[in-house]
Formats: C-alpha cells, sequence, structure tokens
C-alpha cells in the first residue's frame, strides 16, 4: 500500500507564497507522474500541475508563471511552489501518484487535501 501525506497550506494575502509538499511512502516500485489538483468552492476538480517520473512537467494555464512543479532526488517528495498567489487559487490541493508496480500493474493514489486560501 502507497501512503501520500500533504502539508504546507494554510491562509495567505494575495500576492504571498506558500510551498506544498507531498510525501509518498510504502510499496513504490516505479513513478509514473505526480502532480496536484485543486477543487475550488463550487467548483470542479482541475489539474494544477504534474512532473513525471523522468521530470517532464506540465501546468495549467492559469498557474503558469506563478508555480513551480519540483520532487527531491527520490522523486517521491513533490513540491508545489506558489507565488503570487490570487483569490481565486482558493481550494483543497490534493496531491496525486500514478504508480507502476514490479508486474506492470498500474495505480492511482490521492493525498487527504490540504486547504489554500488567498485572502487579505
Amino acid at each position: 500500500q502507497v501512503q501520500l501525506v500533504e502539508s504546507g497550506g494554510g491562509l495567505v494575502q494575495p500576492g504571498g507564497s506558500l510551498r506544498l509538499s507531498c510525501a509518498a511512502s510504502g510499496s513504490i516500485f516505479s513513478i509514473n507522474a505526480m502532480g496536484w489538483y485543486r477543487r475550488g468552492p463550487g467548483k470542479q476538480r482541475e489539474l494544477v500541475a504534474t512532473i513525471t517520473g523522468g521530470g517532464r512537467t506540465n501546468y495549467a494555464d492559469s498557474v503558469k508563471g506563478r508555480f513551480t512543479i519540483s520532487t527531491d532526488n527520490a522523486k517521491t517528495t513533490v513540491y508545489l511552489q506558489m507565488n503570487n498567489l490570487k483569490p481565486e487559487d482558493t481550494a483543497v490541493y490534493n496531491c496525486n501518484a500514478d504508480l507502476s508496480g514490479p508486474r506492470g500493474t498500474r495505480n492511482n493514489y490521492w493525498g487527504q487535501g490540504t486547504q489554500v486560501t488567498v485572502s487579505s
């Protein structure tokens, strides 16, 4: 089994910064990709940013130039550096891991979510 533990959410003023972390642990054989999704008030969940095991990144247009996704050397912890935050970034942010097992089985895991609130 795999666990994803997120941290780093909170309340920040517009223009401020936050850094989210998501640490994966458990039976991890191969990481296809890790990423962050969010669900704002009254909205559907949307992709924020992803990073593949090879380091290729993808961002939602709304966060390009403001958010940066990265991993540690072991690639089991994913970070989301969020700068110049806007009120519309307010959401519950969930970490996601797309993993493969030794037999090629592919599974998707989610973290519990961390609240980010951007407000003055």
